[in-house]
């Protein structure tokens, strides 16, 4: 059976819901190890830097286990990615798994040693996922393939490609531009989501991935959920999807709205770093990893 570490670099979470997450887990054949700190505290952390730091640590040491998942998101990863020390985890990788502030750990993995990453739903909304959010985290962990197909959005820009998946949460993937966890999205396709953003922020944010050349070259584009994205009191005038569009008018890649991942029950796995088939057609989407 594999085995699954459990670990909180970010956020705190409540028991109930790592017992919960642990409880699925078992269930679909998996062991799961809780580590020392992951239902820690420490004001708005599940523990001191140092704390979770050591965690994530000895979970990147373990060769015993397969998967090192992530409790949530939050914030507190980039607090402490310079400090770990990835040497044991290139010689027996394993799957990071998480969203939101687990880009951190996306991103820096795909640029340092381009091992793949698990972008799924976390513990802390195993409770209101979707089954098939659920089930497609299994199936990643499982190595069976993955499989969606969903209605076109009007926005969508059409065509087909196969290439690598990077990418993630666009406030995280924003203030990791021109640091050592950045990433170079050249001939690849990237993925976004995000939730609680003003839609200028949002426009700036994407001006800044144009600015820094990470549209220019993209095989293709994924925009995942866009969850609770607030306008100003002086309204904006576009919407998100609108912002983007106008965006990437230049370009000649596909480009993808409303995928299910990110931010929504029904939150997708997706594997980064690892090459994806991205159908964008007239009536619907179809993504295979």
């Amino acid at each position: 059976m594999k085995k699954i570490r459990i670990v909180s670099p970010a956020k705190v979470i409540d028991k109930e819901l790592v017992d919960y997450a642990v409880d699925f887990l078992q269930k679909n054949n998996f062991v799961v190890e809780v580590s020392k700190n992951a239902l820690g505290k420490n004001n708005y952390f599940s523990g001191t830097d140092a704390e979770r730091l050591a965690d994530f640590q000895e979970a990147l040491d373990d060769e015993t286990i397969d998967f090192i998942l992530c409790t949530r998101g939050g914030y507190g990863s980039v607090r402490i990615i310079d400090l770990l020390d990835f040497s044991k985890f290139v010689q027996h990788p394993k799957l990071i798994i998480g969203f939101s502030d687990i880009t951190v750990f996306h991103n820096h993995i795909h640029t340092h040693f381009g091992l793949p990453t698990l972008h799924a739903t976390v513990p802390l909304n195993f409770k209101s996922n979707t089954p098939k959010a659920l089930y497609s985290l299994i199936n990643a962990l499982n190595d069976k393939p993955m499989i969606y197909d969903f209605p076109a959005s009007k926005f969508n820009r059409l065509g087909e490609v196969n290439a690598t998946l990077i990418g993630g949460n666009l406030s995280i993937l924003h203030s990791l531009i021109g640091t050592n966890s950045d990433i170079d999205t050249s001939g690849k396709i990237l993925f976004i989501e995000d939730i609680a953003e003003a839609i200028y922020a949002i426009d700036r944010m994407i001006f800044a991935l144009k600015k820094s050349g990470k549209l220019e070259k993209l095989a293709g584009l994924i925009i995942g959920s866009m969850t609770n994205v607030k306008d100003s009191e002086i309204p904006f005038g576009k919407s998100v999807y609108e912002i983007i569009s106008e965006l990437v008018k230049p370009y000649s890649f596909p480009v993808c709205f409303d995928f299910p991942a990110g931010h929504i029950d029904d939150n997708r796995a997706l594997i980064f770093g690892k090459n994806a088939s991205l159908k964008v057609l007239k009536d619907k989407v179809i993504f295979e990893q």
